[in-house]
């Protein structure tokens, strides 16, 4: 199911906050693994009820999952959420001109790469 007007406004409004952004690129980052919640707070330089709440923005949002483990909450990516947001953003943009969306598609492909290899060496 593609992302509606009304998922991405929600997900943009949820991003559109510094402390917020900074989570998801964390998340990102950290890979499916994710990252409990207070490593996220250190990270984000944020109190761990500040971090709480951001979260919650951004689970509502569909862009951070969280499991339970042992007594630690562990968020992660909603990788499907913001692959669906880029796809959004991408939909038609090209007109039939590829070299528009090129640079983009470049840093996805780069993301592809097998761990070690360098695809900017």
């Amino acid at each position: 199911m593609e992302m509606d007007d009304a998922q991405a406004l929600a997900a943009f409004a949820a991003l559109a906050q510094e402390h917020r952004l900074r989570l998801v690129r964390s998340l990102v980052t950290a890979g499916p693994d994710g990252l409990a919640s207070g490593t996220l707070a250190d990270a984000v330089g944020v109190s761990a009820a500040t971090v709480s709440h951001h979260l919650k923005e951004l689970s509502r949002a569909g862009l951070v999952v969280s499991r339970r483990d042992g007594r630690s909450i562990i968020y992660s990516a909603a990788y499907p959420t913001l692959s669906d947001l880029i796809a959004f953003l991408m939909r038609d943009c090209c007109q039939g001109r590829a070299e528009i969306c090129m640079p983009a598609a470049e840093t996805l492909a780069a993301c592809l790469c097998s761990p070690g290899d360098n695809p900017h060496a």
